[in-house]
């Protein structure tokens, strides 16, 4: 067997909702990589926050972590938390988000 794909991933992450903003943390733009390590079972989602002072930060953090962990094969999930570059809703969220929040 072998870890799940990128999209597959992604689509996960897709069930993870910003308790706050209520939109997703994938169309929001939260996530800025993922990096896994097929040997060893192992996945690195970099992600940031709309903020460094964010209240549900560590909640979002233990959630993603949870989804993509549950995934088949998947023996160890790293979420790294980023601040560079900082959120830009306007150039990171999807046009569906930016719809949501009010953007144009």
């Amino acid at each position: 067997m072998s870890l799940p794909t990128d999209e597959q991933i992604r689509e996960v992450l897709k069930t993870v909702v910003d308790p706050e903003i209520h939109i997703d943390i994938m169309n929001l733009g939260l996530i800025y990589g993922i990096e896994r390590d097929e040997d060893a079972g192992n996945i690195n989602v970099r992600m940031t926050l709309t903020s460094p002072g964010c209240p549900y930060g560590p909640e979002i953090q233990r959630m993603a972590h949870s989804v993509v962990a549950g995934l088949p094969e998947v023996k160890s999930v790293n979420i790294e938390i980023t601040f560079s570059p900082p959120w830009d809703p306007r150039t990171m969220a999807t046009d569906e988000a930016k719809d949501i929040l009010g953007i144009f």
